[in-house]
């Protein structure tokens, strides 16, 4: 499966799981509320950081927020990265339970010299060391956005 396909499969189970929603009563404050029964995402969490809107949650929502969990500003511009930046995604995608988004910066920026930004393509590469062969975020357990991890 392509990236972009991968990412689109996201965009759906993320709003399966919206879907999932009922509807019960909270009997401390007398108002109904949703609760979930996701099989992919933390939905609570998502909800939470990305402001979500319950009640019109949609799959072009769904897309937006896979967007920003793979370090997007918005879906157009996942669909127009470079094979590269799609591969490093994709990555840190999945493997958000180990490295964060801002831990991975703060990584690459340590790993740059003369102020010189790392392409994605050098990026890949690290990750790949570090993560697959030297397996340097194995001790690290990160609050994740996905309930699953490979």
């Amino acid at each position: 499966m392509n990236t972009i396909d991968y990412f689109k499969l996201q965009a759906k189970n993320l709003l399966r799981d919206f879907k999932t929603k009922t509807t019960v009563l909270d009997k401390t404050t007398n108002a109904f509320l949703y609760e979930y029964s996701p099989r992919y995402f933390d939905v609570e969490m998502i909800i939470a950081e990305f402001g979500i809107d319950e009640d019109n949650f949609s799959l072009m929502n769904a897309q937006h927020v896979i967007a920003k969990i793979a370090n997007f500003d918005k879906w157009a511009s996942l669909l127009k990265a470079t094979p590269a930046e799609l591969e490093l995604a994709q990555l840190l995608y999945d493997h958000q339970n180990k490295i964060d988004l801002i831990g991975w910066e703060f990584y690459i920026a340590d790993q740059s010299t003369n102020e010189d930004e790392l392409d994605a393509e050098i990026q890949v590469e690290i990750f790949k060391q570090m993560v697959f062969e030297e397996n340097i975020f194995d001790y690290m357990e990160i609050e994740s956005y996905l309930l699953k991890h490979s």
